[in-house]
């Protein structure tokens, strides 16, 4: 029986290398010079350091360009608040997402079998397993869940006949 997985996953080296472009371009550019703007990686998570608020929302944009420059999508990114650090700095927290988190799969899955698509969806962990009698079916239902407005990058991977 045909089958294909719908998973979220994002290459964290790819994240890395976008990190260490920001950073090279916070060292350089006029406007930052002699501020005290910082970010950080640690696993999935992304930490913005800014003197101020325009600051912030400056290394915030630089982020969303070096991750889309480097092929990932920018929906990836989950911005946290922002908190006060010490003096007048923020801080903000960025998580970058992996896997489909349980109300998001029940969401689709709904979704799949209200459009009344001749298809199985199955919950495996943080991925979605899809099986139907036939290859346009499957294909049908790719097309449908590219449709639906999830704000998170999904991938359909492991097609098997």
């Amino acid at each position: 029986m045909p089958s294909f997985d719908i998973v979220s996953k994002t290459d964290l080296a790819e994240v890395e290398n976008a990190v260490q472009g920001v950073t090279r371009e916070i060292g350089t550019r006029f406007d930052f010079k002699g501020s005290h703007c910082t970010v950080e990686r640690k696993e999935a998570l992304i930490t913005i350091n800014a003197d101020d608020d325009q600051k912030l929302r400056q290394v915030q944009d630089l982020l969303k360009v070096y991750i889309t420059r480097r092929k990932l999508d920018a929906g990836c990114l989950e911005f946290k608040d922002e908190q006060k650090a010490s003096g007048n700095s923020r801080r903000q927290e960025v998580v970058v997402k992996q896997g489909i988190d349980q109300t998001l799969a029940k969401r689709i899955v709904k979704d799949i079998k209200d459009s009344k698509l001749k298809v199985q969806v199955s919950i495996q962990g943080d991925e979605l397993r899809v099986t139907g009698k036939k290859r346009d079916e499957l294909q049908e239902a790719i097309a449908f869940v590219k449709g639906l407005k999830i704000e998170q990058p999904l991938q359909f991977v492991n097609f098997r006949d």
